[in-house]
C-alpha cells in the first residue's frame, strides 16, 4: 500500500480488526521509510449505489463527499480521528442498508442520516453541518435549530 505521506510502497500492518458489523477489515499501518501511521480499509466490492439528487439527476455514491463535509464541520473540535473514522463508517453502512437491493438512495436521505450520526457525536458539528445542508439563510434558522437541539437533549 502506498504511503500517503511519502509515496513509498513498503509498509507494515500493526493491527487488523473487523468493523462492528463485519463488513470491512480495518488495518493500521506504518510506512517503513518515513514512519507515518495510517489506516486502510478492505471492503467487499458491491454494486455501486446511485444517488438521486433533489433535481432528479443521478450520480454514483461517493463517501469521500460526506467525509469532506464531516471533516469541515468537525474542524477544531475535540474529536479524535478514530471517532471521525467510525462516524464515516457508520454513515456509509447505514446508507448501504437504506439503499437496499435497489442500490438507490436520495441525497436527502444521505443528508438526514449524516445529521443523525453527527448528532450522537458532537452538537456543534451537527449545527455546522445542518447550517450548510439545510441552507440556513439567517440567524433565526440557527437559533431555531439550536433551540430544538437543546430541547431534545433535556
Amino acid at each position: 500500500m502506498r504511503c500517503p505521506a511519502c509515496g513509498e510502497m513498503e509498509d507494515k500492518v500493526l493491527e487488523t480488526r473487523t468493523t462492528n458489523n463485519g463488513s470491512a477489515m480495518r488495518r493500521r499501518r506504518v510506512c517503513l521509510k518515513c514512519g507515518y501511521r495510517f489506516t486502510s480499509y478492505e471492503r467487499v466490492e458491491d454494486k455501486p449505489i446511485t444517488v438521486i439528487k433533489r433535481n432528479g439527476d443521478l450520480q454514483p455514491f461517493d463517501i469521500a463527499k460526506i467525509e469532506r463535509g464531516i471533516r469541515i464541520c468537525t474542524d477544531k473540535r475535540n474529536i479524535d480521528q478514530e471517532t471521525i473514522d467510525n462516524l464515516i463508517q457508520n454513515i456509509e453502512e447505514a446508507i448501504k442498508i437504506q439503499a437496499g437491493s435497489r442500490h438507490e438512495i436520495t441525497s436527502t436521505a444521505i443528508g438526514e442520516e449524516t445529521l443523525r450520526q453527527l448528532y450522537k457525536v458532537d452538537a456543534v458539528a451537527y449545527i455546522r453541518f445542518a447550517s450548510v445542508y439545510r441552507a440556513f439563510n439567517d440567524v433565526e434558522q440557527f437559533i431555531k435549530e439550536i433551540e430544538s437541539l437543546a430541547k431534545s437533549s433535556n
